[in-house]
């Protein structure tokens, strides 16, 4: 399982995952600003706009547990690299796309680019790098995707109004050439305790399964929870979720190894990580609105003051690589609740520079938790299974991202425009997910360990 060159992958394999992370997170925001601009020069309108967003975020989510475990049979490196041709190429269609549909099919095949690198990366870094090193290379990496998750918003925007929004799809290409380059570049490794083949039933209802699961949670409000169609989607999700379930108990080799479910410390932490995540969406749509409407900033200064908290935010990928793994729980649980205070305080801020502190503050917590999850997980599962184990982290989160947005819709209200009271019920709602995830890892009694396997330090990473 571990690399052919371990010089070369300890010298390229951060590199190709921080590059990745950076395009992929970038691209899952950048276009949210430029919706307007697409419908203009498109000619669409509606609801139909918002499948650009939620057509990336349904196939990313639905594709990563049959894309991780694909890593792990047939070589991280050779899907990571697979996936950036994917991403890339996709980006390039957007990028050149005549109608709303092609735009739309587009995101749909770089949301399946995006599904088979991340997942295929992280455990390619993991495999890389000695125990030792493996969370502050980790921590760096996820910082520089933080660096893109936060900015990608007022990059597409500013893109959109000094050029066009096909600028932000132009953008895409050569970051991930560059993340393919390095990929090229870093050591491979594959699961040798498992023969290459692929569990094809497995993957197909555990795709299907999370498709309709993400369908659900994206167009549930919309629909109308109780609606026929959305009992259809839950009807769906359940039934092909327990016949996953069922095939997988009974399959020699299964696509995910219901064992690790059993693992405490890696479920806890997942959740949780969902939980943060939520809180993080709901912070990256609110705070901007809320500074926007109630605070009564222009565009260029509620980007301006929402600097702090977004460095805050990406900084702390870095600060959480440093936390030790038999820590990981107690921090996490930590972070959550100074989130959940953060947030309080922020709905009672009397003028905007306490709030500005505030939401600063709940940026870094939440930062430290949403690292923690992708690091912690990785640490507590077997190298050989760190693609399969971090396709289910980042399905979980993913999805969670479409609930974040969700919470967040009321708080711009029916023309764009936030309401005090709007974003302060947001925000609370943020802060109730925070609370909800320290619980769990609270009352889940866990003792986290380091990952079985490893490296030895001379083929590690360079700290």
């Amino acid at each position: 399982m571990t690399a052919k060159n371990g010089e070369s992958a300890g010298r390229w394999a951060p590199a190709a995952v921080s590059a990745t992370v950076f395009c992929v997170q970038l691209d899952a925001f950048a276009l949210n600003l430029a919706l307007p601009g697409i419908g203009r020069d498109l000619g669409a309108a509606g609801g139909g706009l918002q499948w650009v967003v939620s057509g990336y975020l349904l196939a990313a989510g639905a594709l990563m547990v049959g894309a991780g475990r694909l890593g792990d049979l047939y070589g991280r490196r050779r899907l990571l690299m697979a996936g950036l041709a994917v991403f890339g190429g996709a980006s390039l269609v957007c990028a050149l796309a005549p109608s709303l549909r092609v735009l739309v099919g587009a995101r749909v095949v770089q949301g399946a680019g995006g599904a088979m690198a991340m997942p295929a990366g992280l455990a390619l870094l993991t495999n890389a790098c000695s125990p030792g090193s493996r969370a502050r290379v980790m921590g760096r990496a996820l910082g520089v995707g933080g660096v893109a998750t936060v900015c990608g918003p007022y990059v597409g925007g500013v893109l959109t109004e000094a050029v066009s929004w096909r600028a932000v799809c132009w953008l895409n290409v050569p970051l991930a050439l560059l993340a393919a380059v390095c990929a090229a570049r870093a050591g491979e490794s594959r699961d040798t305790t498992a023969p290459a083949s692929v569990d094809v039933a497995g993957l197909v209802t555990a795709t299907g399964a999370l498709a309709a699961l993400a369908v659900l949670v994206d167009r549930g409000q919309l629909w109308g929870w109780v609606s026929g169609r959305s009992a259809v989607a839950l009807a769906l999700a359940v039934g092909l979720g327990a016949v996953f379930v069922r095939h997988e108990r009974a399959a020699a080799h299964p696509l995910v190894d219901l064992a690790l479910f059993g693992n405490r410390p890696f479920v806890a932490l997942t959740a949780a990580g969902a939980a943060a995540n939520t809180a993080t969406v709901v912070v990256l749509f609110a705070v901007p609105l809320a500074l926007q409407g109630p605070w009564r900033l222009s565009a260029a200064g509620a980007g301006a003051a929402f600097l702090a908290p977004a460095a805050a935010m990406a900084l702390a990928g870095p600060v959480a690589g440093r936390i030790r793994t038999a820590d990981a729980v107690r921090a996490m649980a930590g972070a959550l609740v100074l989130g959940a205070a953060a947030l309080g305080a922020a709905t009672a801020a009397p003028t905007l520079p306490v709030f500005l502190v505030a939401v600063t503050g709940c940026g870094a917590a939440l930062g430290v938790a949403g690292a923690l999850t992708l690091i912690a997980t990785q640490a507590v599962v077997r190298p050989d299974r760190a693609g399969e184990a971090s396709g289910v982290t980042k399905t979980v989160i993913t999805t969670a991202a479409g609930l974040g947005v969700t919470l967040s819709g009321p708080a711009a209200g029916a023309h764009g425009t936030a309401t005090a009271t709007a974003v302060d019920a947001a925000l609370m709602a943020a802060g109730g997910c925070c609370l909800a995830g320290a619980a769990l890892l609270v009352l889940t009694t866990v003792r986290p360990g380091g990952a079985r396997g490893g490296r030895s330090a001379a083929d590690g990473c360079p700290d």
